[in-house]
């Protein structure tokens, strides 16, 4: 068994892939366990498995595959993950587990199954099971068709799509195995269980003995609707629900609303399979059908009955086939033959459904005028063609063909459509049947009640009977009002008698009490719900009402409760509703009066009523109104008393006093009381006759008013209009229509008789009197208001003085908006008289008016000539055809429906081959919408979606046409037409990038202004989906701008459910963009507010109905729960119906109309400009990168403004005259202050839109856009806003283009802004956009930027020369030979200006230049005759200008906020780092810093300490108080901040205060500072307050050591214990950090390789060490490293160190020291692996060796002096692959391509070379033992000793040779090195020894101080990377090219004098040596480096190269020559030099 102990060690996952099965059963029952075991179902261990479940089920073992299938179904139970192996597996397991033998297999195969179902992947596992299906071996195909049957048994029909299976039925019965036809039976009967009858059509066709057999089964199967009985993960809730109905034994009620939507989701038609047929008509058909004799027409008619009985047809253009058929039916002599076209008819119509809607309404009139036919065959098949079509259209469509044939003389005809009409109704719900339907219909169906014949009154009587069942009494009786009561009985009775399609869910059948239909309470659907189909709201009449009553918030008696279920909601229990006391309120005879009166009024009022005394009438009413005013309301008897009013005297009344106070009591009872319209009319002629009196006018119009508001406006000004003008007195007539206007504007329009008041008003423009003539034309401007421009056609015939004061009228009411309504229904009445009808009339005021226009008939003009001529084939004839119909239309102006054969003649012109004709086409639709109104809407689908067609045209100017003429009808169709049926999505779906884009475009601007979409709206969103995936980016712009109006209406949850069908990668990036799009969904628009005929008064109004003002004030507040999404209102503004309602929905909108520009001009919107970038990076946007701007730029800007810019003003920007954009560019000047946070938040848009008036040619706007731009970038820098690289980008270039501007002041201006520029963008990012500039072709604009790249130099240094200053000033020097005069001057003087800031260094920089090109630089400079020396003061005296107003906003922090703080430290460190790439090069010409980011420090190092700010003393802190606001007094120069007590609100912002003063320039405030940090870190309590600010902390102390290192030890004046007391601080409070180990863990990769930069910078520093306590300071900084390197993330310190490694060596600069000491803190990180391993995210690591190998190749590493990169990366690499093994190899994911890695290799080497080695390796290698021994073996001593010799024999390895020998020795302590030392000389033998024994006693000497330093000089070295995104910038940012020797030497001279020349006493500085031990590397250092490291050379010589020559590096490598002759001699020279130390020493003190 020796093999089993092998694979028994192995990890599960690898048992599981074993070769032997046996260790594979295991590895499946250890996984078992383990996926039971595992928790969390998101653990990483699930990901380990991915790959291997497909394995576990396709075991070739029988005994492996069982356990292997029970762990996979435990893995799909438990993984998140597992849904990935869903194909893989289900394939896995039909083919190789459903063919097994054993039971147990196929169990847990369909097991495995069903879980992927549950787990949501239903389709994909469906998808391989109908494969399954497909397989040859009968096993499979069982086992597949009993896995489907289980799971559509368990999950139910709406998770298992039945269509697939349903169409491979038949197939499966047809199978020549029993077993596959028996399962196929079950499967059957499961399906019948789901869908019933619907299967019954796809099987008719299988054999009829199993048909037969299937009957019987599904006889048997039980009726009770089934239910699913398992859920998806997602449907928990429903699970639960499910469970809990289980406990209580299944409640029934509760199953029902899954039912609802479960039960009749399948249409048998669904299920089958749509049949072409129009290819397979007779070729001859419609000859055949035109020939005269009947049997060659009866054959063609057979042929296509035989077609269209299939029972699902593929759509097409069966137009011409219709047109055939229509013939037959309509103009055929044999009746046989007509019944037979009707038939085909049918056919046609049940097979294609929605798709044949758009030949109905040619059909229908044909088919209802054929009803003349007897006999019973011809009218039995004309009823089922007729039936069969209404249900391809709704009634709506058809309504104006059936109304003219109701007036038929011939009584068959009428009696048939009455019948058609209640057979249709039976069809309808109350929403799709709306009044404006109902109101001719019934006006019809009143005649045919009425009519002689019999029949055609019964068919009248079914007719209106079903429309009341179906609409309800509410909206019926108000049509039935002069019905005689025998007649009402009638139809009521028929009421009763229907049986309606929709069963009780159409509202009537499911109210029981008082036989009362219910459908009185669902009237009010079709109002706010509009025109949606309403069978879902009507469906569930019970749960509706009540939530419709919740909702309200108000006793329903209150405003309308905006839910769908309607008005009455409280149902018979309502106090009985003032309708009834309206309408009934019978007339009471006048005694009855006078005794109800006398019961509420005192008897002595009563007597006095008609008293002569006209005081005691006044006592009398005095007494009146007291009574009046203390009744109740229900106590009140209004007839009664309006009756006692009107009693002699009455209105007669002569006294002014009485007759004022009479009419103020009758407003009181209208207020007060139930008033109803009998008692109305009996004062309204009193009142009428007073309303022109002087003194009593106002108490009427009071009085008026109040009785409107009781009665309804439009009742009441209907009586009251009538009144005046039946009488003659002109002032009663001109105030009552002056009452008029007002009651309209108080009341709104709603409801009101448009045609009565138009003929008042023309009688009254008739009149004599001017004043009735002024008073008509104010209320007409009033109605303009509500009704718009169509009301004017009403008066064009008056005479042309009259019409020019009316149309005066009309222009003073242009752009204003309809009040919006302060009165309404009095609080009591609900829905009184015709308040159920006041929603539609309201939407539709526009329309009625156009109702009431006269319409011509031009049917007859259209004559089958012209339709011939407009379809002729000269194009020519075919225009004349066209331009005869557009004169036909504009002689008409108002035409009827009826158009005869001209659609199907247009529908031709669409596609026309001539463009012109096509636009023509659209021009005359266009026309025709105008023209016909609203009933264009028949036309919708057989002329409008062709012309949708026309939008994926290619040429522009056609495709806007064709939008325009699809606006011009949306408008007069409204959206529903369009959206029904599939032909929207039909279109959608043809692969046209304009017809998407433009479709699209169009659906986004409609779909927000809806309320209700029809569901067929969901078929366009698979087609949606995918043009958001569309090759053209216009056309997924679009797709995602219409995603969230989709949404919006059709709700997240459908439209993710639609992502099903998707390849899994779209799957993810749709969803991902629907979750984006669910964040910006708008809300739906509110129901149109009703409140028009609303009061104000109760304060309860439901949310809805709030007051228009309170609307308006008070957006924000919560009572407004529905309140319209504003945003939505904006974008699509409401459609033109809403507007009706005054301001109340339009609030924000009719602002903007108004031009109301008091708001902000700039909207912030949260995240806005981020969300701008990111779509911008992921290319969703276009990027703003341009030559000239194109037209998709400009519409993509603004798009993005319109969200975030003033409607107003982006208009202004926009417009296409140039004085437009001047008026905006004022405008934001003057809001420029005032809205900063507005101009920041949209300052990306502001820039780019800058950039397109550059490209303007009027030099005024440019003037203007550049003065804006000066205050802008001033703001902005007063801000200290940072401009963003997307903001600079999309800006820079285009500015820089016009300073080549020939104006002079242009050009100024532009310098000037460039400047500013650099206060908000880092100058040398402005530096490359200018070098950018200088290679335009333009001279001007050349000379320009090379003068501005003189500037930026000059006041910046060279730091600013990008990408280095040897590449920039190189592009510079090559315009010296430019042809142009000013661009060569400019070129010159630039270099001239560098070469004054830097110095002879200039000529090296620019490297090679013609002769003639370096005469001139030459000539230029000795004219120029500013020698380097001045170039400091220059720079002092030139900067001031840029830097003072900086120095003054750094110290001031913007709004006093301190968080800014630590982001301002970000900005500095973030350039520092960008500035400062070249490692160590603190070059001394120039200390910079990229000016924005100048501090103090700036001022300290640019004036040399010449002013001296004081900072004030800080106050200390309590510490106590840390997290208390702190108080800090005024400071003595500058002031901290102006509001500091805001600043402190939090602990954050103390710490980020006190942290940002921690890199301040002046030392105390500093050293404060840190102390207060420092207390912080030391209380365990507290220092947590530190968590989340370390690497701010982090950066600006190593930015204060960098001001040290520059500034301070600079300074003579200072004094140096200043400076040691800041470096203790600074290493104190580090150390004291780096002890709390979590909060050392929080540095990152960056901020711990800057500090470790600069803490070795500091160790380096030369000028530390001669300080007093320097010594101690290094030694300090010693042990903060060793901290550093243990507490640090241990990720981040690695990666940290290897970046700076990299960078070291890239560095020229670098002092060979530096890489030296960070090798050596990587050494130290090597020992620590083995402890830290396991925490270090390997991945990161590798890419960064990989990085560093990339940027070093093994090449180059070789050439370097020193082999210790080399040696440090194999080290690392060593120890890596020792610790981890092989598993190495998977940590190399973050790598993009593997193979190409030298890494890889270098690791897969390794990797072979430890497999190889037997023996284990030693430990000493931790050590740091050479890379040598650790391959070592006993077998291959000879051959390593014998490479030592060598080594110790060579020249350059001797040290190297001497250090392994030694190392050797000690690890195999007992090998004989004698024989090779035998053959060599004396001298040689005696060299070794010596050498072993220097390092001998020079490592354990070192080991002592390494125990007190932390840091071991034993590692052996490495070199390492940096990622990836520093490799290009460290390379690009050294500063230049090399430096020759002699410079090094001149400086070394005066080092040497200064250091007494050698000052190298070991034990002065042991932690310093035990640092720098090895030998030195190359220095091509920057200046100081090269000068710090002297000191250390000299000692190394005396420690290291006693006995022997000196290491020839030590001569290359700082080409200084200092070597020493001899061993003896160098040791010597150490003793004399340490005499002359001594000496100096004692001088010094």
């Amino acid at each position: 068994m020796g093999d089993d102990s092998e694979w028994m060690k192995l990890p599960v996952d690898q048992k599981c892939e074993h070769k032997l099965w046996k260790a594979r059963l295991n590895g499946y029952e250890e996984a078992l366990k383990l996926f039971q075991k595992i928790d969390d179902e998101k653990s990483p261990e699930w990901s380990k498995y991915l790959g291997l479940i497909k394995k576990f089920v396709t075991d070739s073992n029988a005994v492996a595959q069982l356990k292997g299938l029970e762990a996979a179904l435990a893995y799909v139970e438990n993984a998140h993950v597992a849904g990935k192996t869903t194909g893989e597996v289900a394939s896995g397991v039909v083919n190789k587990v459903f063919n097994q033998p054993k039971a147990r297999a196929k169990e847990l195969g369909e097991d495995i199954c069903l879980m992927y179902i549950e787990i949501e992947k239903g389709e994909a596992i469906q998808e391989e099971l109908l494969k399954g299906l497909d397989n040859k071996n009968p096993k499979i195909i069982v086992a597949c068709i009993e896995t489907l049957r289980k799971a559509l048994s368990e999950f139910g029909s709406k998770i298992i799509s039945l269509k697939p299976i349903i169409k491979v039925l038949p197939k499966l019965f047809e199978s020549r195995e029993k077993a596959v036809r028996d399962e196929a039976k079950l499967l059957a009967v499961e399906i019948y269980r789901w869908i019933r009858d619907a299967l019954r059509p796809p099987l008719q066709n299988i054999n009829s003995v199993q048909l037969k057999e299937l009957e019987e089964e599904w006889i048997k199967v039980s009726s009770a609707a089934p239910k699913q009985t398992r859920f998806l993960r997602s449907q928990q809730e429903l699970k639960a629900k499910f469970e809990q109905q289980q406990g209580l034994g299944g409640d029934a009620d509760g199953g029902d609303d899954d039912e609802e939507e479960a039960v009749p989701q399948v249409d048998a038609y669904e299920l089958l399979e749509a049949v072409e047929i129009l290819s397979k008509l007779p070729k001859d058909f419609y000859e055949k059908i035109e020939a005269k004799k009947w049997q060659e027409r009866k054959e063609a008619l057979e042929a296509v009955e035989l077609l269209v009985k299939n029972p699902k047809l593929e759509s097409g253009d069966y137009a011409d086939l219709v047109k055939a058929l229509k013939k037959v039916v309509g103009k055929d002599t044999n009746v046989m033959l007509v019944a037979l076209a009707a038939k085909c008819l049918a056919g046609l119509a049940t097979g294609l459904r929605k798709k044949f809607g758009q030949y109905a309404g040619h059909v229908v009139p044909t088919i209802l005028e054929k009803f003349k036919e007897k006999k019973p065959q011809v009218v039995q098949a004309l009823q089922e063609a007729i039936d069969a079509i209404f249900l391809t259209t709704t009634l709506q469509n058809i309504s104006e063909d059936i109304l003219a044939v109701m007036d038929n003389k011939n009584p068959t005809i009428k009696q048939q459509t009455s019948l058609f009409i209640a057979r249709s109704f039976r069809h309808c719900t109350p929403s799709t049947l709306p009044k404006s339907l109902l109101k001719p219909f019934c006006a019809a169906l009143l005649k045919h009640i009425n009519d002689s014949a019999p029949e055609v009154r019964d068919a009248g009587f079914e007719a209106l009977g079903t429309a009341l069942k179906v609409a309800g009494e509410k909206a019926v009786n108000p049509f039935l009002t002069d019905v005689d009561k025998l007649k009402l009985d009638r139809i009521k009775e028929c009421a009763e008698k229907v049986e309606l399609v929709y069963g009780k869910k159409a509202g009537g059948a499911a109210e029981k009490k008082e036989g009362k239909p219910v459908t009185g309470k669902t009237t009010a659907v079709p109002g706010p719900a509009g025109d949606k189909e309403t069978k879902d709201a009507a469906t569930k009449p019970g749960p509706v009402k009540k939530a419709s009553a919740v909702k309200a918030g108000v006793p329903p008696k209150k405003g309308k409760p905006a839910a769908a279920a309607g008005t009455g909601a409280a149902g018979p229990k309502g106090k009985k509703g003032p309708e009834t006391k309206e309408i009934f309120e019978s007339e009471l005879s006048i005694e009855v009066c006078e005794e109800k009166a006398a019961a509420v009024l005192p008897a002595s009022c009563i007597q006095q009523l008609d008293s002569g005394n006209w005081k005691e009438r006044l006592a009398c009413m005095e007494e009146f109104q007291k009574a009046v005013e203390l009744m109740e309301r229900s106590e009140m008897p209004c007839q009664a008393l309006v009756r006692m009013l009107a009693k002699k005297p009455g209105w007669k009344e002569t006294n002014f006093q009485v007759m004022q106070m009479k009419l103020h009591i009758v407003a009181l009872i209208a207020q007060k009381g139930n008033f109803s319209k009998t008692s109305a009319q009996v004062v309204l002629d009193g009142l009428v006759d007073k309303v022109g009196d002087v003194k009593c006018g106002t108490n009427a119009k009071e009085a008026m008013t109040a009785i409107a508001e009781a009665c309804q406006l439009p009742w009441t000004a209907e009586q009251v209009v009538a009144m005046a003008f039946s009488q003659k007195n002109p002032k009663n007539q001109s105030e009552t229509l002056n009452w008029l206007s007002n009651a309209i504007k108080e009341f709104g329009f709603s409801g009101l008789n448009v045609k009565a008041f138009i003929s008042n008003v023309k009688t009254a423009l008739a009149a004599t009197n001017p004043a009735v003539r002024t008073s008509a034309i104010t209320l007409l401007g009033v109605m303009y208001l509500y009704v718009g421009p169509s009301l004017r056609m009403f008066f064009e015939d008056e005479k042309p003085a009259l019409l020019s004061q009316i149309d005066a009228e009309f222009e003073k009411m242009q752009g204003q908006t309809a009040p919006a309504p302060t009165r309404g229904i009095s609080r009591h009445s609900v829905g009184g008289g015709d308040d159920g009808e006041e929603e539609e009339e309201q939407e539709e005021i526009g329309n009625d008016v156009v109702d009431l226009l006269p319409r011509t008939d031009i049917g007859d003009k259209i004559t089958a000539e012209l339709v011939s001529k407009i379809g002729d084939k000269n194009w020519k004839i075919r225009k004349e055809g066209l331009d005869e119909v557009t004169s036909i239309i504009n002689e008409a102006k108002f035409i009827q429906p009826n158009i005869g054969e001209l659609p199907a003649a247009l529908k031709g012109r669409l596609n026309d081959s001539n463009k012109i004709l096509v636009q023509q086409t659209l021009s005359i639709l266009q026309q025709l919408a105008t023209a016909m109104g609203p009933n264009i809407k028949q036309y919708v689908k057989n002329l409008g979606i062709p012309v949708i067609t026309v939008l994926g045209d290619s040429k522009n100017n056609v495709r806007a046409a064709a939008l325009a003429t699809v606006n011009a009808w949306a408008e007069q169709t409204g959206m529903k037409e369009w959206l029904e049926g599939e032909d929207l999505s039909e279109e959608l779906k043809k692969e046209n990038p304009f017809l998407r884009q433009e479709l699209l475009g169009w659906l986004a601007e409609k779909l927000p202004a809806l309320r209700s979409v029809p569901s067929d709206l969901l078929l366009c969103v698979p087609h949606l989906y995918s043009c958001l995936e569309d090759r053209n980016g216009d056309v997924r712009k679009k797709a995602q701008d219409a995603l969230p109006f989709f949404m919006m209406h059709l709700g997240f949850e459908k439209m993710a459910k639609a992502t099903g069908k998707l390849k899994p990668t779209s799957k993810d990036q749709v969803l991902a963009m629907l979750e984006k799009a669910k964040a910006n969904m708008p809300a739906k628009p509110a129901p149109p507010a009703k409140a028009s005929s609303r009061v104000v008064g109760g304060g309860a109004a439901s949310a809805k109905f709030q007051p228009a003002s309170a609307f308006a004030d008070d957006l924000g507040s919560n009572t407004v729960e529905s309140k319209p999404d504003l945003k939505k209102a904006k974008a699509g503004g409401l459609s033109s119906k809403t507007k009706v309602q005054g301001k109340k929905v339009l609030s924000k909108p009719s602002l903007k109309e108004e031009d109301d520009k008091s708001g902000p001009i700039f909207i912030i919107v949260p995240n806005g400009k981020e969300q701008r970038m990111r779509e911008e990076k992921a290319l969703k946007v276009l990027k703003w990168n341009f030559t000239t701007p194109r037209d998709e730029y400009i519409e993509q800007l603004k798009t993005q403004m319109s969200t975030c810019v003033a409607k107003w003003l982006q208009d202004e920007m926009f417009h296409a005259d140039f004085q437009h954009h001047n008026k905006a560019l004022t405008v934001m000047i003057e809001h420029l202050e005032s809205e900063k946070d507005g101009v920041i938040s949209c300052l990306d848009l502001i820039l780019k839109w800058l950039t397109l008036r550059f490209f303007d040619t009027n030099t005024s706007v440019l003037m203007k856009a550049l003065e804006y731009l000066k205050l802008l970038f001033n703001l902005l820098s007063q801000e200290e806003y940072h401009l963003t690289e997307n903001e600079a980008s999309s800006f820079i270039p285009y500015l820089i283009l016009k300073v080549g501007e020939p104006k002079d002041v242009i050009r100024k201006d532009v310098r000037a802004i460039l400047n500013r520029m650099c206060l908000i963008y880092p100058a040398s990012k402005m530096f490359l956009f200018i070098m950018e500039g200088t290679k335009s072709k333009n001279s001007k604009q050349r000379a320009e930027c090379l003068e501005e790249l003189g500037c930026l130099v000059e006041s910046y240094g060279m730091n600013v020369c990008q990408p280095t200053p040897g590449k920039a000033l190189k592009e510079m020097a090559t315009h010296i030979g430019d042809r142009d005069n000013t661009v060569r001057n400019a070129a010159l003087n630039t270099i001239v200006t560098v070469y004054n800031v830097h110095g002879d260094q200039v000529f090296k920089l620019i490297g090679n230049l013609s002769e003639k090109d370096m005469s001139m630089l030459e000539e230029r400079i000795k004219r120029s005759a500013k020698r380097p020396s001045s170039a400091p003061v220059r720079q002092a005296e030139e900067k001031p200008q840029r830097t003072q107003n900086i120095s003054a906003h750094a110290s001031m922090m913007r709004k006093g906020q301190a968080e800014d703080m630590s982001s301002k430290l970000k900005i500095m460190y973030r350039t520092y780092r960008i500035q400062n790439r070249n490692m160590g090069s603190h070059s001394e010409t120039t200390h910079t810093v990229p000016r924005e980011f100048q501090l103090d420090l700036d001022e300290i190092e640019n004036d040399n300490g010449t002013v001296r700010c004081e900072m004030p003393a800080l106050v200390q802190h309590k510490l106590d108080d840390i997290f208390e606001p702190v108080l800090i007094p005024e400071p003595k120069i500058r002031a901290v901040s102006p509001h500091f007590d805001d600043m402190h609100s939090n602990t954050a912002s103390t710490i980020n205060f006190v942290i940002s003063q921690v890199a301040s320039g002046d030392i105390n405030t500093s050293i404060q500072a840190l102390t207060q940090i420092d207390e912080v870190l030391k209380q365990e309590d507290k220092a947590e307050a530190m968590s989340g600010h370390i690497d701010q902390f982090l950066i600006a102390t190593f930015m204060q050591l960098r001001l040290i290192y520059n500034t301070h030890m600079a300074d003579e004046k200072l004094d140096k214990d200043e400076i040691v007391r800041l470096y203790s601080c600074i290493i104190g409070s580090m150390i004291t950090l780096f002890q709390i180990e979590s909060l050392a863990r929080e540095a990152s990769t960056g901020v711990l390789k800057d500090l470790m930069h600069g803490l070795i910078t500091l160790m380096l520093d030369s000028r530390v060490e001669d300080l007093e306590e320097g010594e101690q300071v290094i030694r300090s900084v010693n042990l903060l490293v060793v901290k550093v390197l243990e507490k640090s993330d241990q990720t981040n310190i690695l990666s940290a160190l290897l970046v700076l490694l990299q960078d070291s060596l890239l560095a020229t600069a670098s002092s060979p020291k530096f890489s030296e000491l960070v090798m050596k803190c990587l050494w130290r990180m090597v020992r620590l692996l083995p402890e830290t391993i396991n925490g270090i995210n390997l991945d990161r690591i590798l890419l960064d060796i990989h990085i560093f190998m990339k940027v070093f190749p093994k090449e180059k590493l070789k050439q370097c002096k020193s082999e210790f990169p080399i040696r440090t990366l194999k080290t690392l690499l060593h120890t890596l692959c020792k610790l981890k093994g092989p598993k190495i190899l998977d940590h190399l994911t973050m790598i993009d391509n593997k193979n190409e890695s030298e890494l890889e290799a270098h690791l897969c080497r390794l990797m072979k070379h430890t497999m190889e080695q037997t023996g284990k390796a030693d430990t000493d290698t931790e050590k740091g033992a050479s890379h040598i021994e650790e391959k070592a073996s006993k077998a291959k001593v000879n051959d390593i000793l014998a490479e030592i010799f060598k080594k110790i024999g060579s020249k350059e390895n001797t040290k190297e040779g001497l250090a392994e020998l030694y190392e050797y020795k000690k690890k195999y302590s007992d090998v004989d090195i004698e024989p090779f030392l035998k053959n060599s000389s004396q001298f040689f033998q005696s060299y070794v020894e010596r050498g072993l024994r220097l390092i001998e006693t020079e490592r354990e000497g070192k080991g002592r101080i390494a125990t007190s330093t932390g840091i071991s000089s034993q590692m052996e070295g490495t070199c390492i990377p940096l990622s990836t995104h520093t490799v290009s910038s460290s390379i690009g940012n050294t500063n230049g090219e090399e430096v020759g020797p002699s410079v090094y030497l001149e400086r070394l001279k005066i080092l040497r004098q200064r250091c007494g020349l050698d000052n190298a006493k070991q034990e002065d500085r042991p932690p310093l040596t035990s640092l720098l031990s090895k030998p030195a590397l190359p220095t091509v250092a920057s200046s100081t480096d090269m000068l710090h490291s002297k000191l250390s050379q000299l000692r190394e010589s005396r420690e290291q190269y006693q006995h022997l020559d000196l290491d020839s590096n030590q001569t290359h490598s700082s080409g200084i020559g200092t070597t020493l002759a001899s061993p003896s001699s160098a040791a010597a020279n150490i003793d004399d030099l340490k005499k002359r130390l001594e000496r100096i020493k004692s001088s010094r003190k």
